[in-house]
C-alpha cells in the first residue's frame, strides 16, 4: 500500500462545492448535486465512509418563487447548540438572481425537521452565493462571494453577524480579482473556506472559471486584528493550489477544512479529465476528495498538488 494515499479519493462522486463538519465522533457531509435540486446530507464515523454512508434528502427546492433553481454550494454548521445550513438558491422565475438562503435544525441533523429561514440580507442586491460562517475573538462572522460590478468580478465580502441568519455589521469586501490566475475565464474570486490555526484567521478561495483553470488563493489575518478592515488581511500573489496535469486532477478548488485525529485535511472539489463538452456548470464530474496537509515556518497551510484517483484506503 503506498502510504501517501491517505483517503479514497474520489472521496464522494459527482459532489462538487464539498463540505464537512466534524461533530461528536461524526463526519457530516454535503455538497452541491448534479441536478441543483435538492440538498442531500450524510453522515459516517470516517471521512473515507462516507462514500458509502446513507444519505438523506434533507430539503428540495420549491417549484416555483423564490428558492425553486440553482441550489448550490450547501453548507452544514454547528452554532451555538443548532445546526445550520447555508446555501445558494435562486427564483424559479429568474434563475441568476441567485443569494445566500439559510436552514435550521434544533434536534438531529439526519433526523429531525430542517426548517426554512429564507434570504439572508448581505448588505447589497446583486448575485452573491458561496456564504460561510466562522468565529473568531469571541464573533461570529459571515463570508460569501458577490457581484456588485460586472468590472470588477466576483469579490469576497465578510460581515460580522448578530446571530447565524442576522447581519450586524456594514459588509466589507477583503479580496477580488486582481491576478491574472484570478481572472481566466471570468472574473471570480469565490467558495470561502476558514480555518483557525496558530493565532491566524486563514481564509482560502477559488478563482477563475470552474474548468481546468478553477485553482486556489488564500488570505490571513490576525486573530486579534479587526477582520472587518481589509488592511488586515494578507493576500497570496500566487495560487496555492492548483491543476496538477501529472496526476490527472484539474480545477481544484471549493475547499473546507476538517481534522483526522491529529491531522489536518483539506477537503475540495476537482475532476480528473482536462476537456469539457459545454458549459462545466452542466458537467456533473466535480468529485469531492480529500488531501492531509501541513504548515510552513510562518504558520500557513502548504497543500502541495492535487493526489491522483485512487482506491486505497
Amino acid at each position: 500500500m503506498d502510504k501517501k494515499f491517505s483517503y479514497r479519493n474520489p472521496l464522494v462522486y459527482q459532489r462538487a462545492d464539498p463540505f464537512v463538519c466534524y461533530h461528536n465522533g461524526m463526519y457530516y457531509f454535503t455538497g452541491s448535486v448534479p441536478q441543483y435540486d435538492c440538498i442531500e446530507l450524510r453522515c459516517a464515523e470516517t471521512l473515507n465512509e462516507l462514500a458509502f454512508a446513507n444519505s438523506k434528502i434533507i430539503w428540495r427546492k420549491h417549484e416555483k418563487g423564490e428558492m425553486g433553481a440553482h441550489i448550490w454550494a450547501p453548507e452544514i454548521h454547528f452554532i451555538d447548540g443548532k445546526w445550520y445550513i447555508y446555501f445558494t438558491a435562486a427564483p424559479a422565475e429568474d434563475v441568476w438572481e441567485i443569494r445566500p438562503h439559510a436552514l435550521v435544525c434544533s434536534g438531529d441533523p439526519m433526523k429531525d425537521e430542517w426548517k426554512e429561514l429564507g434570504r439572508i440580507d448581505v448588505g447589497h442586491e446583486s448575485f452573491s452565493l458561496d456564504m460561510t460562517a466562522f468565529k473568531a475573538g469571541g464573533a461570529l462572522y459571515t463570508a460569501w462571494a458577490q457581484t456588485k460590478d460586472k468590472e470588477t468580478g466576483s469579490e469576497i465580502f465578510i460581515a460580522r453577524m448578530k446571530d447565524p441568519v442576522t447581519r450586524e455589521s456594514e459588509p466589507v469586501g477583503i479580496t477580488k480579482p486582481e491576478y491574472d490566475w484570478e481572472k481566466q475565464g471570468f472574473k471570480v474570486n469565490e467558495g470561502p473556506a476558514v480555518l483557525l490555526h496558530g493565532g491566524k484567521v486563514i481564509m482560502t478561495y477559488s478563482a477563475s472559471d470552474t474548468g481546468w483553470r478553477y485553482c486556489m488563493g488564500m488570505l490571513w489575518a490576525d486573530e486579534n486584528s479587526d477582520l472587518l478592515d481589509r488592511n488586515s488581511w494578507h493576500k497570496s500573489e500566487k495560487p496555492v493550489f492548483k491543476t496538477c496535469e501529472r496526476n490527472s486532477q484539474y480545477g481544484p478548488g471549493h475547499s473546507c477544512f476538517t481534522r483526522d485525529g491529529s491531522h489536518h485535511v483539506l477537503v475540495y472539489h476537482s475532476r480528473n479529465y482536462k476537456e469539457i463538452e459545454g458549459d462545466p456548470l452542466n458537467d456533473p464530474n466535480r468529485h469531492a476528495r480529500a488531501k492531509r496537509f501541513t504548515f510552513d515556518e510562518n504558520g500557513l497551510p502548504v497543500f502541495g498538488e492535487p493526489l491522483p484517483d485512487n482506491d486505497i484506503f
